[in-house]
């Protein structure tokens, strides 16, 4: 599968404005695109940020669907987004969550690798950090994204609740070190969330 995200700041007084048109207008315009598999929606309310990601079942989908949903993006994000990033990646793993509970928290961690050690990261993830997680308390699931031509990789990882989440991160850290040790990767940035919504993929 193939993941689109979006990563938006702006004033935190208008978030909630935005996380109602992303949940109503947005979220029907999605569930008529051809090859919609879901998506996530995640925030920072003190700071002012917004991740969402859309899942795809393949490239093409992800692709043909971009023009109409910049629109979307454009007239949903418009009261409170400053500034928006989007970008697109293959879904290298994917272990996701089969349900989220309120109150759940996600991990967002992006890195920078050599192209060349791609493949590094994902046996990292795949064979190393993610059966180790799934032993963790609170662990939902959790994803490999990557930009093999770029040179980018993000992890994104959720929790049941804020105590799960606090528990992880001194465990997760040595996983963390080893992986990017193993794949020779340089991280970029480190975030965590309040999780506003996990939506399975529709019914075919």
């Amino acid at each position: 599968m193939f993941v689109r995200t979006t990563y938006a700041t702006g004033d935190p007084a208008t978030l909630d404005e935005a996380v109602q048109a992303l949940t109503t207008e947005g979220r029907r315009q999605l569930a008529g695109e051809p090859g919609f598999r879901g998506a996530g929606m995640f925030a920072d309310r003190e700071l002012g940020k917004l991740v969402t990601g859309t899942w795809w079942e393949d490239e093409a989908a992800m692709r043909a669907s971009a023009d109409r949903m910049e629109k979307v993006r454009a007239q949903v994000l418009s009261s409170f987004a400053t500034t928006v990033t989007v970008d697109n990646w293959e879904a290298a793993v994917a272990a996701r969550a089969e349900s989220v509970p309120e109150g759940a928290r996600f991990r967002l961690v992006r890195l920078d690798l050599a192209p060349s050690d791609a493949d590094s990261l994902v046996d990292a993830f795949e064979n190393g950090v993610l059966p180790r997680l799934r032993t963790m308390t609170g662990f939902l699931g959790g994803s490999l994204l990557v930009d093999r031509a770029a040179g980018r990789g993000a992890v994104g990882t959720l929790y049941a609740d804020k105590d799960s989440l606090a528990a992880s991160r001194s465990p997760v850290a040595a996983l963390r070190g080893e992986a990017t040790s193993r794949a020779r990767a340089t991280l970029r940035s480190l975030e965590e969330f309040e999780v506003v919504m996990v939506e399975s993929p529709p019914p075919s």
